[in-house]
């Protein structure tokens, strides 16, 4: 059933309203930070209303005036795009918490807020799109939102790579305008279905161009979800602030490219004729070489913001690979780990930014005996490290679990196989880390107790409970596998 709402175009507008108020109010501190908060309470309100009809089947929609013959913009709540909007939303006052501690001693304090919320509008647009045209121009203001959070140093290494993220990203960009031109030139439409808009005349006529329409789609979201080899920006772009790298990583921008490779299988193309046309498998190889490769990059790594850059190059493929090898199971464990990966992940670099402010240490080298100075803070982080692995009653099990049963349900051991693998490397790269933390005194000898102040540390334990909760209560109603089971009824 689709019911006609305001609340789909009111959960983007909170966020941009917020940006506005705070360029206008921002230099006041009690001013940016009320905006910011206040923002986010009440998306967060907004788009948990909608959650128990959601649940039942509901889809809430916004029609808006076309804005050429065809093409409108419009917005269309199902469970996947609450989904994501939920984890956005949610997660965007944890950051909010946290940044207004990390940003104290920064500088521009005001621009980074209001591209902050800027960010998170774009985001919860992109993830309430009712058709590919909403969806590209949230993609692209995202995009240019992002770009001032990357180079807010202003230091030669932030000014490089922030024009790395844009030659990456706005490529990625125009790729995707002419996939959307092609899509409406066979199809007619840019809307969302949920089996697919190409017709069976065009599918007939059309295949092998079909083919390559889905490969230029996946190079087009593949950027930002950062599929090798396209890649690059990702690890780079860890010069912006912790909180900006926290919502790179968890929130918005690697989320927006997997949410659009995810939305292009299941509602552009149709998990039907993506297995027919064989391109799924393709994919979901891919995604399989981009998890084992990603982990043993982030082995190599010293430096503990890029060794969780290639950590999250390896774990957004396994959202990819669920959604490409479209079985129900599989599904499931890919919508899932949307949320999972988010809160494990935000939790790490939660810690991160803890440490460097506390003690100025970046080298995961350096941090000998850290966890007798930050024991709170690094217990969260050792949460999620246990969560990545797979350890049960945490969140990451979950994810593996499904994954592995829809691996199994499409006749493919070799995807279980690579979950195994990626465990067992995720040991190798955190235990490691947990390690001379807990096991080896600080290389001064000062063990006195040490946290972060209480606007960082908070968020750290808030993920980390929170990590715990989606791991072991996985089965209440509101938590996000229901919403994901929730969907998955509509697809299959």
């Amino acid at each position: 059933m689709e019911v006609s709402s305001i609340r789909p175009l009111l959960a983007p507008a909170m966020s941009l309203l917020c940006a506005i108020l705070v360029f206008l109010t921002g230099k006041s501190a009690f001013w940016r930070r009320f905006w910011s908060l206040s923002a986010a309470t009440i998306k967060l309100g907004i788009v948990l209303s909608m959650l128990p009809a959601a649940l039942r089947g509901t889809i809430f929609y916004t029609q808006l005036a076309p804005f050429t013959p065809g093409i409108s913009i419009n917005f269309r709540v199902d469970q996947f795009g609450l989904f994501f909007g939920l984890v956005s939303a949610t997660l965007w006052i944890v950051t909010t918490v946290y940044a207004i501690g990390y940003m104290e001693p920064e500088h521009a304090k005001v621009r980074f807020f209001g591209f902050f919320a800027l960010c998170v509008s774009a985001t919860v647009g992109i993830a309430f799109a009712g058709n590919l045209f909403t969806l590209f121009i949230f993609y692209e203001l995202l995009t240019i939102s992002t770009y001032p959070l990357i180079v807010h140093e202003e230091t030669p290494e932030a000014m490089k790579a922030g024009r790395k993220y844009l030659i990456y990203t706005l490529t990625g960009g125009t790729v995707l305008l002419l996939c959307m031109a092609y899509t409406f030139f066979l199809s007619g439409t840019l809307t969302l279905s949920e089996t697919g808009v190409f017709s069976q005349t065009v599918i007939a006529e059309n295949s092998r161009n079909l083919v390559l329409l889905f490969a230029a789609f996946i190079i087009g979201f593949g950027v930002k979800a950062a599929i090798m080899p396209l890649h690059g920006w990702l690890p780079s772009a860890m010069v912006a602030p912790t909180p900006v790298s926290a919502l790179l990583h968890a929130v918005a921008v690697v989320k927006a490219g997997v949410f659009g490779i995810s939305r292009v299988i299941y509602n552009v193309f149709g998990l039907t004729l993506v297995k027919d046309l064989g391109v799924g498998m393709v994919l979901a190889y891919v995604a399989a070489f981009t998890i084992l490769t990603g982990s043993i990059l982030a082995l190599l790594q010293d430096n503990l913001k890029r060794r969780l850059a290639y950590s999250t190059v390896s774990q957004l493929s396994y959202i990819v690979m669920g959604a490409a090898i479209g079985t129900p199971a599989a599904v499931t464990g890919s919508i899932v780990h949307i949320a999972n990966q988010a809160v494990q992940k935000i939790t790490m670099f939660f810690v991160a930014g803890s440490i460097q402010r506390r003690t100025g240490k970046t080298e995961i080298s350096q941090m000998v005996g850290i966890g007798h100075k930050m024991p709170i803070t690094m217990a969260t982080f050792t949460v999620s490290a246990l969560g990545f692995i797979g350890i049960p009653l945490i969140a990451g099990f979950i994810t593996k679990w499904y994954l592995c049963l829809g691996s199994l349900e499409a006749g493919t051991f070799f995807f279980v196989m690579v979950m195994l693998g990626s465990s067992l490397l995720n040991a190798a790269y955190w235990l490691p880390v947990v390690y001379i933390a807990y096991f080896k005194e600080p290389l001064d000898g000062d063990t006195r107790m040490n946290e972060a102040h209480w606007t960082m540390l908070y968020p750290c334990v808030f993920c980390a409970v929170y990590a715990i909760a989606l791991g072991t209560f996985a089965e209440i109603p509101g938590l996000p596998l229901s919403l994901a089971r929730a969907f998955v009824r509509l697809l299959f």
